[in-house]
């Protein structure tokens, strides 16, 4: 059976007071999160929206259901040593539960060949799982007069970013470069086997990447879920269309 439009997981966020105190304002008990822009992106571009609460034994049936899949960012990081790094820098901030989740339902969806789009955190967790490695902090390990942690309206750019020719991120936009957000602290050092960079920010540091090994698998490193500019919406566009194409019984 399928779907008028296309069914969309995304990813949580996960707060337990245990670990962090300041999540006792919510409830005293574990709790989940999503910021409306993700959702209220999907819906926008024609999509269903299904949070995705973390269940690894029901990631089959996630995956099965699906149509694509959206990573989304948050205030962590991954396990360094995930991707070899032993010393752990002190901004990191880790959430092993969510990190586990993620890498999962990621590979079971790429493993079905349905679309996979990664943003900030996302993009990040795809690189990882396919043995790329990451910047633990940039403002430590990369010389930059752009402040990749911008603390004025996530609405409004920060910077812009070079687009590279002849990717899936250039045929989505059409553009060259456009402007966009950017609250990260980290970003990725090196790039995957079987993946390329479909975008950089002009001092160099990695704002997108991409997988011709599958169906649609793309990361950026900024939010699009804002909406700064015409090209955020045209990302989102495409992988609806990617996940509409689908063919759910394929699989």
């Amino acid at each position: 059976m399928k779907h008028k439009k296309p069914l969309i997981g995304i990813t949580l966020d996960h707060f337990d007071p245990a670990d962090n105190k300041a999540a006792l304002w919510y409830s005293e008990f574990p709790w989940y999160a999503l910021r409306y822009r993700y959702s209220e992106a999907v819906a926008l571009a024609g999509g269903v929206p299904l949070a995705l609460p973390y269940y690894l034994d029901c990631i089959n049936e996630y995956a099965e259901i699906l149509d694509g899949l959206v990573l989304t960012g948050g205030g962590f990081d991954i396990d360094p040593k995930l991707y070899g790094d032993e010393n752990v820098h002190p901004t990191v901030k880790l959430k092993p539960k969510r990190t586990e989740f993620e890498m999962a339902i990621a590979r079971r969806m790429l493993d079905l060949n349905k679309p996979v789009l990664g943003i900030c955190g996302g993009m990040q967790v795809l690189n990882v799982l396919h043995q790329g490695t990451l910047y633990q902090d940039l403002p430590s390990e990369i010389s930059s007069d752009i402040n990749h942690s911008q603390t004025h309206d996530r609405h409004l750019p920060q910077h812009t970013v070079i687009v590279e020719s002849e990717t899936l991120l250039a045929n989505l936009t059409k553009e060259t470069s456009f402007s966009v957000n950017s609250v990260h602290h980290q970003s990725i050092k090196k790039v995957a086997k079987g993946f390329c960079v479909n975008a950089v920010a002009p001092d160099g540091v990695i704002e997108g990447i991409e997988c011709l090994d599958y169906k649609f698998c793309l990361g950026v490193q900024w939010h699009p879920e804002f909406h700064v500019g015409e090209a955020d919406k045209l990302i989102f566009q495409g992988f609806l269309e990617a996940c509409l194409n689908g063919e759910r019984d394929e699989n």
